[in-house]
């Protein structure tokens, strides 16, 4: 199996080192794993899009507009 290293703030580092009850190997590994779900989902996803980057533009912006109003109600 492969090594990694990591960087993460020292505070971080304290909050885990007072947890020995954790695999944190293994909670990395996990992490790693979704994200790179997430990453090739969204890559089928782009690949199989006939919408340009300007319709894209185009639906981001709508949805912006419709949630703003949405959350000024609240």
């Amino acid at each position: 199996m492969g090594n990694i290293s990591v960087s993460i703030p020292d505070n971080l580092k304290q909050k885990i080192i007072s947890i020995e009850e954790v695999n944190w190997s293994a909670v990395a590994r996990g992490a790693f794993e979704e994200k790179i779900r997430q990453i090739e989902f969204l890559r089928k996803i782009n690949n199989r899009s006939k919408l340009t980057e300007k319709d894209a533009k185009v639906i981001s912006d709508k949805i912006n507009i419709s949630m703003a109003k949405k959350f000024r109600k609240m």
